[in-house]
Formats: structure tokens, C-alpha cells, sequence
């Protein structure tokens, strides 16, 4: 049978609860040490555990705001955004919070919203982690266009046929899919008459246009 805490444990897991909810080091901590024993706190079996500490509702309250922030930003990533970006917009999203949030609650977090079916996910792509919350599947060709563009944010024709040996009807064909979802940008405003395709998600949108090499 089951016992609950005594006012010696409730006192102990209040402090934990307040340092697991203060301190971004303490909290990735205790979820390692709950690894090693077979726990996942957020399991809906272990609620126990996730009432007691808190940690339910922070991790709640941290995936509404990373849905909210996907969402905002839809319109100019087409749903793949960097984890970084993605981390530093929920930091400023929280800034009157108590609590610190690190990259390893965000990814805790979206590990947490595959629920919604929605097709949140942690992938990575080259040096650099996105995050995707379309449904849309990246196939090898996409997520080596996307690696490439991670060098200065966009990438040409020209360069894809160059870089990676393809036919220039490949790299249209992959690049107009990206396009078709939403993932990159195309720029037509450079004096060598090339066309760039820009990625959000790798680049700033503030680089737009501004460039003219």
C-alpha cells in the first residue's frame, strides 16, 4: 500500500519543488536521476510525482508557449524554426517569470506535445536543431538544402548543382516544395540577377534583401 508523505517529506519536497522550479541545472539533475531508475515524472502514472514538485504545470505551461510561439511565427518559417530562436522568444515571452527556462525544458517540453498530433518534433539538420510543428515530412534532399543554407542563410540553383552535384531539375523540384510549404523565401533582388532562396530558420528575416552579393 501506498503511504503518503509524511510533514518531514512534504517539507523536503517543497524545497524541492522550489529549487526544481527555480534552477535549470537542479531541474535537468533531477530528471537524470529519475532516468536512471526508470521514472518519467510527467508520465501520467507517475502523477504523483509531477503534482507533488510541480513540475506538471511548468512543463504545461512552457508547451502552451511554444505552441503560441510556433503559431506566431508561422507566417514566416512555415512551422521550422531554430531551437535557439524558439528558446530565446520564450525567455522574452517569460521575462516576469520566476522561473529560468533552458533548452533542455524546451525539448522536455515539445517532447511532451507529440501528443497533440500536430507534428511537433526536434529535428536536426546539419550542425543545428529545429524545430517542426507542420505535419510536412523533410525528405534527405530538403534537409541537405537546408544544411547548406545554414553557411549564409540562403542558397541558389547554381550553388546546389555545384555544392552537391545535382541536375538543376532536382534542385528546382526540392526547392519549390520548401517553397510550397511555407519553409523558404525567394529573393529576386540582386544586381547578379540570381535568385536566393532564404530559410527562416536558419537565417535572420531581417537579412532580407539587404545583401547584394
Amino acid at each position: 500500500m501506498r503511504r503518503r508523505p509524511g510533514i518531514g517529506g512534504l517539507q523536503t519536497a517543497a524545497n524541492a519543488r522550489n529549487d526544481i522550479r527555480k534552477n535549470p541545472a537542479f531541474r535537468s539533475q533531477f530528471h537524470e536521476m529519475c532516468a536512471k531508475v526508470g521514472v518519467d515524472p510527467l508520465a501520467s502514472n507517475k502523477g504523483f510525482w509531477a503534482e507533488l514538485l510541480g513540475i506538471g504545470d511548468f512543463y504545461y505551461e512552457i508547451g502552451v508557449q511554444i505552441v503560441e510561439i510556433c503559431l506566431a511565427t508561422r507566417a514566416q518559417n512555415g512551422g521550422l524554426i531554430n531551437l535557439q530562436e524558439l528558446c530565446s522568444l520564450l525567455r522574452q515571452k517569460r521575462k516576469g517569470s520566476r522561473e529560468a527556462v533552458s533548452e533542455d525544458d524546451c525539448l522536455r517540453a515539445i517532447s511532451k506535445l507529440k501528443v497533440l498530433g500536430s507534428g511537433f518534433e526536434v529535428i536536426s539538420v546539419g550542425k543545428k536543431k529545429l524545430v517542426r510543428s507542420v505535419p510536412t515530412e523533410l525528405n534527405k534532399d530538403h534537409n541537405e538544402i537546408i544544411e547548406l543554407a545554414q553557411g549564409q542563410g540562403f542558397v541558389t540553383v547554381d550553388e546546389l548543382e555545384r555544392r552537391l552535384s545535382w541536375t538543376s531539375g532536382r534542385a528546382i523540384d526540392a526547392l519549390e516544395t520548401l517553397l510550397k510549404e511555407g519553409f523558404a523565401m525567394i529573393d529576386d533582388g540582386h544586381s547578379d540577377g540570381r535568385r536566393r532562396y532564404w530559410f527562416p530558420c536558419v537565417s535572420s528575416i531581417s537579412s532580407l534583401g539587404g545583401n547584394d552579393t
